[in-house]
């Protein structure tokens, strides 16, 4: 009677272990949404890399710009949304992804409306890059692919960071005599690609103004501009200042800069071609 019951309770317990593989299963299958929006330019970009292009909805409408996107050609195959809370609403989404600046307005309504609002920060170093990666893996269905994608990310990092003892001192300078920190992905990328920022010797860690005469007073070896954009901008005639001409520089497009996906390598591999010990290699 013993080995009749132990058959019976083994069978029971078999066929339990493969009812919870199948919930599993319907639930990893199932629960990945079908029908996702992106407000924000990064999202999108991260939206592109990780998710099926059939889960994808629409973008947001400056994602096609050449200037601020680097997945702007591929974006060509997605549906684009104004932004506004009716327009997103009545297209039933069943995920909406956000960044921390989308208009506040639009993301409380359809919160209220009972639709799914995932908000991204802002990427300000590396670590931050790989946590906005898994999340997006994760809301999308393909952890698998984040994680692939997180691996590929640190290989690089770790081969453009290696052989660096040369820190030349450099200026990342744009429209309106702006420049940005150490503590900015800026900043990181600047430092990855192995220079040092001139900001850490007049204490400025964020973002703010470098008068043009404190920026020739420093003497950088390197400036980093952005490229133009198309028209034009009297903020952007700084740029064109005599009293930068002495100067060695390059200029960078924004579109790799601007939000943290794994395109940020690209932007340090470039600046490092004008780096004295990367740029022989």
């Amino acid at each position: 009677m013993g080995d009749k019951y132990l058959l019976v309770f083994v069978q029971l317990f078999n066929q339990i272990l493969v009812n919870v593989a199948l919930l599993l299963w319907a639930t990893l299958t199932y629960a990945a949404p079908q029908k996702i929006v992106s407000l924000n330019l990064c999202t999108d970009q991260l939206l592109m890399l990780l998710a099926d292009p059939n889960q994808i909805a629409s973008l947001s409408k400056i994602v096609d710009d050449p200037n601020v996107s680097f997945l702007a050609e591929k974006s060509a195959e997605y549906k684009k949304n104004r932004g506004d809370a009716e327009e997103i609403f009545i297209n039933s989404p069943d995920l909406v992804v956000a960044g921390v600046y989308t208009e506040k307005a639009t993301v409380q309504i359809l919160q209220s409306l009972g639709v799914l609002v995932e908000i991204f920060p802002i990427e300000q170093n590396f670590n931050d890059i790989v946590k906005n990666i898994r999340k997006m893996g994760l809301l999308v269905g393909h952890s698998d692919r984040a994680e692939k994608m997180i691996d590929d990310f640190n290989i690089r990092l770790e081969e453009l960071s290696s052989g660096i003892n040369e820190r030349p001192r450099a200026a990342i300078y744009s429209a309106n005599g702006y420049t940005t920190g150490t503590d900015t992905m800026s900043g990181q990328i600047l430092k990855t690609a192995g220079f040092r920022n001139i900001t850490e010797e007049v204490g400025m860690s964020f973002g703010g103004t470098l008068p043009l005469e404190t920026l020739v007073m420093l003497q950088p070896d390197l400036v980093i501009t952005g490229k133009a954009y198309p028209g034009h901008s009297r903020s952007e005639e700084i740029l064109k200042h005599p009293a930068l001409r002495p100067f060695k520089s390059i200029t960078q497009t924004d579109a790799k800069w601007i939000c943290g996906t794994p395109a940020v390598l690209d932007a340090v591999e470039e600046l490092q071609r004008a780096h004295p010990e990367k740029g022989l290699r």
